[in-house]
């Protein structure tokens, strides 16, 4: 599966706290299952929920959430501006002292896979994501409050299909 380690290094290269410490951010994919087609093809889609950790975390939590929803706007779009997929992101905060929170985040994602036939041959495909134009465009973005740099990412490009 690509977006598992597609995310972890899109979160641990904008977050200052998880460049330090990229062993805080722990990354899961939980109640995986397979859809496929009855056709002749082998094609299936991965569907997962991405369980995301991070420990011990003393930073502001929009972050994390900023660099996150660029991510899915590359990767997994239909979560966003959609009110049927509201639920497809999903959080839990544990308040370990005034300093420090673990946050995890449960994000549904799926992954499609082609598998097209020549001869004996199977040959597999990760399938890219279908994703319009943002509203912003910009290789390098920076999160501010006021005056304070809370995170900073470079726009990960679509991998090819």
């Amino acid at each position: 599966m690509y977006k598992p380690n597609s995310l972890r290094a899109h979160l641990t290269a904008a977050i200052a706290d998880l460049q330090r410490n990229p062993d805080k951010l722990l990354v899961f994919a939980d109640k995986g299952s397979l859809h496929t087609t009855r056709t002749a093809s082998r094609s299936f889609e991965y569907a997962y929920v991405l369980n995301i950790i991070v420990t011990d975390y003393s930073g502001e939590e929009d972050a994390l959430i900023v660099p996150l929803l660029d991510w899915l706007a590359t990767h997994q779009a239909d979560l966003l501006g959609n009110d049927d997929k509201a639920k497809g992101i999903r959080f839990m905060v544990d308040f370990n002292n005034h300093n420090s929170v673990d946050i995890s985040l449960e994000i549904d994602l799926t992954e499609r896979v082609i598998v097209k036939q020549t001869g004996t041959r199977l040959d597999i495909t990760h399938a890219g994501e279908v994703t319009p134009t943002p509203d912003y465009t910009a290789p390098w973005w920076q999160l501010y409050n006021g005056t304070t740099l809370l995170a900073e990412w470079q726009v990960q490009p679509i991998p090819p299909v």
